[in-house]
Formats: C-alpha cells, structure tokens, sequence
C-alpha cells in the first residue's frame, strides 16, 4: 500500500487582533472544523460578511448589546459554509475554538435564538442590499467588461423539516417546499429569492430580471445579455419585456397538441431513419407559433428523438438566430451544467 505523504508544516493566517494566528497539526483534538480559519482568510480578501453586515438595520437596544450584527453574520455564513444548514448546530458550534477565532472573539459566540433573531431581522430593504453587495463582487470579478453573459433561472426546491412558516406540498417534489428563484452566471450566484411553493414557478421573475439586467448594465452599458431558462419562464411578460430591452432568450417550451402536430413530420423522419439504422435519432427543425396568452408569434426550435423507448420531442422558444440544431445544443442544453 502507498503511503500517503502529509504535510504538517505549520500555516501562518492573518492575525487575530494583535496576536499571532498559526494552524499547526498535533496529537490533541482542538477542533474537527479548522477549515472555517481558511473561510476568514478568504472573506477577508474583500470584507464579504462585514460588507453584508451593513446592509442589515441594528434592530436592538445598543445598552443590551452582546453580540454584533458582523459576527453573529459570520458566524451564520461560516456555519452554512462548514454545512451546518440547521441554527440548532449553533448551541455547540458556538463554543468551538476555530470559530471563535474566525468570527474573533474570545467567548461563546451567539445562541441559535439569538441568530434567529437575527436572521428575522433582515427585511426586503436588506435583501436587495445583500443582493447588490452580492453582484458588485461578480462585476469586480472581471478585468474588463464582457462581450457577452448568460443568466441562468431556475426555479428550485428547498424541502421543509417540521411546521415551517410558509409551509405547502408541492406535487412535483413530492414534498414539503420552498420554491426560490435563483439566477447564475456562470458559476457566479446573482440572485437568490426566497418564495413559497404554491405559486407560479415564474412569480416575480420578470421584476427580479429587469432588475438585475438595470444593475449590470449600469456597469457593463454595452454587453450582450443572454437570459435561459426552463419552461416556467415561457410567459408573454417576461419574453415580450426581453424583445423590448435587447434581451437575447431561449426558453424552454412546454410541449401541447399544437406543437406536437407541427413536428409530426419530424417525428416521423427520425422514427424511418431509427428503424432503417437501429442508432438513436435527434432531428431538429423550427417553427412559428403562438401560444393563446401569447401577443405575438415567436420562434419554436424542436427536437425529435427517437430510439428504443419510443420518441421524445422537446421545444425551446428563442429569438437567438442560427441553425435549430446549433441553437438547442450549443445554447440551450448547457443550462443542465449552471
């Protein structure tokens, strides 16, 4: 067997306060989370958490004060970083060393009832602060502005634990929910919105966007702006309201009887072509259509499959240009990687 070579030099990490601060690796068992020292030398670079901290109004009486809004925001973030989703963690991760070090302070750092309250306190005016703290690290994250960006939407689960407040089953998940809204670029997250399940996946997602693109390009004026998506995002408003503002879109399109006529021929190329080859088929063709809630006729890329378990057709709605097929593998299935 190979052994394993480890290195145990000691890691010299910015100071705490006035003292030195010096990870060594020894017999005794300090800590089982010294990984959050390396999450206080990272948020420092740009002063994340403290940047976040100001966002959030002091919502308490200042004689009564034991634990600032910054270190009980780092103690929080940090936990979530270490995996540790639930607040109850805190009742023990308070006490631990290593976290103490990193949120820097030298006693028991805040309860789960106190960073309850905490997370409480922080309203929609706090939530947009975060959010733009949030996209001017993405912006600063480039050396120049970009040509071209994609924002990725996705609404998702988060499943609920016990009587939560805006608790609802959701059929599709199978489970007790939330269904945020999320946005990336790239491996960047934008925009992170917090919703009940029993809503339309794509509540609030047409604000949230015009938002977003208003922010970005007040920094970048003249980068193209790609928005994908699945098909909960396929609604007059949010397409329309991209048309107007030289917002380039593909979206997924739930498929109907309509659709599905219009690409019975195509199905029925790739069903020929299938059982003269026996190899697996994808075709792919275009057309224009209009669905009823819809103001004008738009774009309609298909693709039929066709194999050994039958045919699988999938639409996207797009105004990108280019061939069908370029447009839905190169465009629009890369969204399975954001």
């Amino acid at each position: 067997m190979r052994k394993t070579n480890c290195k145990t030099d000691k890691l010299e990490l910015p100071p705490l306060k006035n003292k030195k601060l010096t990870v060594e690796f020894v017999d005794r068992s300090i800590t089982s989370d010294a990984g959050v020292l390396l999450l206080r030398t990272v948020d420092k670079l740009n002063n994340f958490t403290s940047k976040i901290s100001s966002c959030i109004e002091e919502y308490r009486d200042p004689d009564s004060i034991t634990h600032s809004i910054d270190t009980m925001v780092k103690q929080r973030v940090y936990g979530l970083a270490l995996g540790y989703e639930d607040l109850n963690d805190h009742n023990s991760l308070r006490k631990d060393k290593a976290m103490q070090v990193a949120v820097e302070k030298e006693f028991a750092l805040a309860s789960s009832p106190t960073l309850c309250r905490l997370e409480n306190a922080v309203d929609k005016k706090a939530a947009v602060l975060i959010h733009k703290e949030i996209l001017d690290v993405f912006i600063k994250s480039y050396n120049k502005p970009p040509k071209e960006i994609t924002l990725d939407a996705d609404p998702t689960d988060i499943t609920i634990h016990g009587e939560q407040e805006g608790r609802h089953y959701h059929g599709y998940y199978g489970s007790n929910c939330y269904l945020p809204l999320i946005i990336y670029c790239g491996k960047h997250l934008l925009v992170s919105y917090l919703r009940p399940c029993n809503i339309d996946g794509s509540k609030h997602s047409w604000a949230v966007l015009a938002l977003l693109v208003k922010h970005i390009r007040k920094y970048w004026p003249k980068v193209n702006i790609k928005f994908r998506g699945d098909g909960a995002f396929s609604r007059d408003k949010i397409l329309t309201w991209c048309e107007k503002n030289n917002i380039r879109y593909i979206v997924g399109q739930p498929g109907n009887a309509v659709l599905k006529r219009k690409s019975k021929s195509l199905v029925a190329r790739a069903a020929n072509d299938y059982e003269r080859t026996g190899i697996k088929q994808q075709l792919f063709d275009q057309e224009f259509y209009a669905a009823k809630r819809w103001s004008r006729k738009r774009k309609i890329v298909m693709k039929a499959e066709y194999g050994e378990k039958g045919d699988n057709l999938r639409f996207v709605v797009t105004n990108l240009r280019g061939l069908p097929k370029d447009i839905y593998k190169n465009c629009y299935c890369p969204r399975g990687d954001m």
